[in-house]
Formats: C-alpha cells, structure tokens, sequence
C-alpha cells in the first residue's frame, strides 16, 4: 500500500524558512517520480517542484525557482523541500505525489499525501 506522509508545516514570517518532509512507503522508490504540489484557497492546483529520485535534473516552477529546494534521503525513502524566503503568496496546502513519471502527477494521478499546511503572515 502506497502511503506517503507530510510533516513540517506551520506557520512562519515573511522571509522565513521552513522544511517539508515526505516519508514515504510501499513503492520502489528508485524508480519514482515524486513531486510537490500545492492550493491555495480559490486558486488552482500548482506543481511546485518534481523530479523523479533516479535523475540528475529538478523541476521547480518559476515562482520558487532559487527559493525552494528538493532533496532526497535514498536510505528514509524520504524526500525534503526546503522553502526560504517565503513569500505571503506561498500560503497553501502543499502536498507530496508519486508516480512513475512526473507528468502523471500534473494530471493528477498517482498517489498523494494528505496535505499540511504552510501560513505565511506579511
């Protein structure tokens, strides 16, 4: 049974950081893509980071391009996004996906966490 678990959020100041967890079970992880999503209220789904845990490259969405960075701990099937210079628009529930491939996660298939929240105050 695929699981994954988020853990991390909260709430933090504008030009803050904080570090997202995705523990992950019950796939080979070695042959998984894993992204990062997130909705705000009202607003579309948005893919914010991907890449699957075999590959050299990293997908980030512009918006968090040099803020936001993904990493993987291989040995905890666990993969990390570590957010600086958040920004109020960073507010939403973000949620961690997995599939084969990341463009199966952008049409929202795969199997997902169930979200945590990050609150950013201005």
């Amino acid at each position: 049974q695929v699981q994954l678990v988020e853990s991390g959020g909260g709430l933090v100041q504008a030009g803050g950081s904080l570090r997202l967890s995705c523990a992950t079970s019950g796939f080979p992880f070695d042959y998984y893509a894993i992204g990062w999503f997130r909705q705000a209220p009202g607003k579309e789904r948005e893919g914010v980071t991907c890449r699957h845990t075999r590959a050299d490259n990293t997908y980030y969405a512009d918006s968090v391009k040099g803020r936001f960075t993904f990493s993987i701990n291989f040995a905890e099937k666990t993969v990390y996004l570590q957010m600086d210079s958040l920004k109020p628009e960073d507010t939403a529930v973000y949620y961690c996906g997995a599939d084969y491939h990341c463009s199966n996660l952008w049409a929202d298939s795969g199997s997902w966490g169930q979200g945590i929240q990050v609150t950013v105050s201005s």
